[in-house]
């Protein structure tokens, strides 16, 4: 193997007994037919779980809602690139010449959905324990306190916490449509509040962004319909 991902495997205190897992968990869409987001996918509901039992556990004054906003920021894009980076994701990430080119070693939104791959991987490697131990050290050095709830909601955590007060399921986030080159995409995401029959759409330059973007029309939709 690669001596680059030797090493990462030591960083992750994780032994792959598939290595291509971790091959492809490092693997952009600009890279090759065959990438990582399919793991993504996965890693970030298994990150969403793990992050949600860390704070049961620290945290256990905390009510629903808070613990909702403080999960928010700890699994939100600039918490993962930070993390991505003291993992050394920039240097073993596989990426097409274009991509190269255009600085995505260090974009955000690529490192936060390579760490969210790892994830994925790890977890199907070894299964829930061995992603939640790598979420626990991911995390050990990261400041986790009930002050974190009075930063910023972003438009999906907004959107989580006004359905949850009215006792309406979550949104469902599904991409619709890619358009550009590998190295240039553009996502087309659809946000459905099944409860009231709406839809909305949202573009943006990665997944994260479009859903964001989605959240943002739904929020606005809702408010001007139900304005209590």
């Amino acid at each position: 193997m690669n001596p680059d991902l030797v090493a990462l495997q030591q960083r992750l205190y994780h032994p792959f007994s598939d290595p291509a897992l971790l091959t492809l968990a490092l693997t952009h869409r600009s890279f090759s037919a065959d990438h990582n987001e399919r793991l993504e996918f996965l890693g970030d509901s298994v990150l969403g779980l793990c992050v949600a039992h860390l704070l049961y556990q620290r945290l256990s004054a905390l009510p629903e809602g808070d613990l909702s906003r403080v999960r928010a920021n700890l699994v939100r894009q600039e918490t993962l690139h930070l993390l991505a980076v003291e993992l050394g994701l920039p240097d073993v990430i596989r990426l097409g010449e274009g991509e190269l080119r255009s600085g995505g070693q260090k974009r955000p939104s690529i490192l936060a959905d390579a760490l969210e791959a790892v994830i994925g991987a790890v977890y199907l490697d070894g299964g829930f324990a061995a992603a939640q131990a790598l979420v626990n050290r991911l995390y050990q050095n990261v400041e986790i306190n009930p002050s974190m709830q009075a930063m910023g909601k972003d438009p999906k955590t907004e959107l989580q916490e006004w359905l949850q007060a009215r006792r309406l399921k979550l949104p469902l986030y599904t991409v619709v449509g890619t358009q550009g080159a590998a190295h240039r995409q553009t996502f087309d995401v659809e946000c459905e509040v099944t409860e009231y029959a709406l839809s909305e759409r949202g573009i943006g330059g990665s997944r994260r962004a479009a859903e964001q973007s989605a959240a943002t029309a739904m929020l606005q939709t809702l408010k001007a319909r139900h304005p209590a």
